[in-house]
């Protein structure tokens, strides 16, 4: 490559400038980029391992005076087995929006056994304390509602409204994720080459995949009634050592309930005014100016767009074809009277499409 540059260099601007001065630059170049990244990612680890330390000195002093309880206070605080890792979310306003449950009764139950910290068959009240703290972050609620579908970290443990889950070691869903430094220095065609080292096997992206095709079925119309991902893009999944596919950041999860009731209070000219989170999009009426309550599009066809590109890449041939036509078929998917039969047969082709191809392969 440094010779390449030399010989260009010199052809087209004449400079006297040895290759072995240029084989310097480009090498010192190479080195402030990786010496950049590691510092970036030193101190962020630094950074949230400090917060993270003062925030247990002050949950471990409410549990030693018996103000709050949990699953996960003796292990933080007595035997000190658990550790502080990375944080998932460091912000008040970390909420999704739930709205009202028709299924009440069997999510008090739900609730009230993971309350039961020490699994002595009632709530104590350090343990009621706790789980009402962590109740006020609905990113919690609805973590316990998807976990048992295996959609989000699962739930090791908690102490007042501080709470533990899994670590899941890769992600984002595609490539590696790069600090923006790095991501605004190196070149496109460098960074596409990285992500496809660091981007699994073909049938691990379809294992994958099934996950994210199963978490849109599992949400819609779903035992809690039904959700819309408003900011549906791969940065927001990981997935575990498994390739089991997690939801990592919950925060444009809205139920359609608040999705409609918010609609109704907007005023607009176009549907470009009918708009929540990122792609949450419903139609403006005409005559009353109003956004309607209905959303344009469903989950599903916006799941296929982020996956139209991750699974067309390095696709069997003889799959290829059928692949990228139930895809975009997928993709234009609209909301309408009609969509809950056309979601569902497009839904189940698609999972039946990538379960042949994986079904005989270990990682099924």
């Amino acid at each position: 490559m440094a010779k390449a540059l030399c010989a260009r260099g010199m052809e087209h601007t004449g400079a006297r400038i040895s290759c072995v001065r240029v084989k310097y630059l480009f090498l010192t170049w190479l080195t402030v980029l990786v010496g950049s990244w590691v510092i970036y990612v030193q101190y962020s680890s630094y950074t949230e391992l400090c917060r993270g330390h003062q925030c247990k000195n002050a949950i471990c002093d409410k549990y030693k005076r018996g103000i709050i309880d949990g699953s996960a206070c003796v292990g933080l605080c007595d035997k000190e087995t658990l550790y502080m890792g990375r944080c998932l979310s460091t912000s008040p306003n970390n909420q999704s929006k739930l709205g009202e449950q028709a299924n009440l009764a069997s999510l008090v139950t739900h609730i009230l056994s993971v309350a039961d910290g020490n699994r002595d068959g009632r709530v104590s009240l350090p343990e009621a304390r706790s789980m009402w703290a962590l109740l006020q972050m609905d990113e919690v609620l609805l973590g316990l509602l998807l976990q048992d579908r295996g959609h989000t970290p699962h739930l090791l443990g908690f102490c007042g409204d501080m709470y533990m889950t899994e670590r899941v070691h890769s992600g984002p869903l595609y490539g590696l994720s790069l600090p923006w430094p790095l991501a605004h220095w190196l070149p496109t065609g460098l960074q596409r080459t990285m992500d496809q080292w660091f981007t699994p096997s073909w049938p691990r992206k379809a294992k994958i995949s099934m996950g994210l095709l199963e978490l849109v079925e599992d949400i819609f119309h779903g035992t809690y009634g039904s959700f819309l991902i408003c900011d549906m893009n791969a940065a927001i999944f990981g997935y575990t050592d498994r390739y089991e596919l997690r939801l990592m950041d919950n925060r444009a999860v809205i139920s359609e309930e608040q999705f409609g009731q918010k609609m109704k209070t907007l005023k607009c000219q176009t549907d470009l005014d009918c708009v929540y989170g990122a792609d949450c999009v419903s139609s403006c009426d005409a005559v009353e100016k109003k956004c309607k309550e209905e959303p344009l599009k469903p989950n599903l066809a916006k799941a296929c767009s982020v996956l139209k590109d991750y699974l067309l890449r390095g696709a069997p041939s003889g799959l290829r074809e059928e692949l990228e036509r139930q895809l975009y078929a997928c993709m234009a998917l609209r909301g309408s009277a009609q969509m809950d039969m056309e979601h569902s047969l497009i839904l189940n082709n698609l999972k039946a499409l990538l379960w042949r191809q994986i079904s005989h392969t270990k990682d099924s």
